[in-house]
């Protein structure tokens, strides 16, 4: 199928791109196409979808960054001639979406299926899990250091962000789709389940906490855990008190200065880099 220039905005196959949350696509409303959809956004993140096998239903983007998009185009019509290109102009583009800026195309996409706990973390030494963390930047900025800090599986409480949302997906440069991920435990209490099954398949639990008995990020136990999960809070509240009470530890980054904590995204790189597998 040749690229399609746009010309009604009104046309039934963009009903995907036209102002459908998140949620609303992740659920199958609007669009026709059932449930279990998210778009990209940017060739890093598109590119980083392809390479994990992620299946793409449709691209589209303002005229300016066709030039530059053109690897992916003639990567996805390589895979699939039938995939529709949409381009529009600056005006169209926006009164499809109703964004004024992007960092380059959209794609739409197929979301993978989710693995089990036990599936994902099976050879997994490494793991990080983030408790109610909606915060899309935080979400996403957590998933990049993961990606280079040697996390080898996440596992998201049911209240937190989805990673496959559009600005998480884009602040994590893609590596959303580099570190597995699932969800663990139930809505009410995650820990009640989500902890004694990691204790179950082997890990070793810390909560990132500050707490009169915690240890430091860089105590000798912590590094020296054959699998370690690492649990991470939502930011203001922290991590629940029956989580802290579930875990085999609580964990504390030292800080100077008066500094009582530091971000999650941030905290989440430093017990990321202290306890990684020498």
């Amino acid at each position: 199928m040749p690229i399609i220039y746009v010309t009604d905005v009104n046309d039934a196959r963009l009903a995907a791109y036209c102002g459908l949350t998140d949620g609303q696509l992740r659920d199958g409303i609007g669009g026709g196409r059932g449930g279990g959809m998210f778009v990209g956004e940017s060739r890093k993140v598109i590119d980083r979808a392809l390479d994990a096998g992620v299946r793409m239903v449709s691209l589209f983007m303002e005229e300016k960054w066709l030039e530059q998009t053109m690897p992916v185009v003639d990567r996805a019509l390589a895979a699939d001639p039938e995939m529709p290109v949409f381009v529009a102009t600056r005006e169209q583009f926006r009164a499809v979406t109703g964004y004024e800026v992007t960092r380059g195309a959209l794609a739409l996409f197929e979301r993978p299926p989710m693995p089990s706990v036990e599936e994902l973390v099976r050879d997994a030494r490494r793991v990080a899990v983030l408790e109610d963390i909606v915060n899309y930047t935080n979400v996403g900025a957590i998933f990049r250091s993961a990606a280079a800090l040697g996390i080898d599986a996440m596992l998201l409480t049911p209240s937190c962000h989805d990673p496959l949302y559009r600005r998480a997906a884009r602040v994590s440069m893609g590596t959303v789709f580099q570190v597995p991920w699932t969800r663990i435990g139930g809505v009410r209490d995650w820990a009640v389940e989500g902890v004694p099954l990691l204790r179950e398949l082997g890990y070793k639990t810390a909560a990132l906490a500050l707490s009169d008995d915690s240890i430091s990020i860089d105590d000798a136990r912590l590094a020296s855990c054959e699998k370690l999960a690492l649990v991470l809070g939502t930011e203001g509240d922290g991590l629940a008190a029956s989580t802290i009470a579930h875990c085999d530890w609580t964990a504390r980054i030292p800080m100077d200065h008066g500094v009582d904590s530091l971000n999650v995204a941030a905290a989440s790189a430093v017990a990321f880099w202290e306890t990684r597998v020498r």
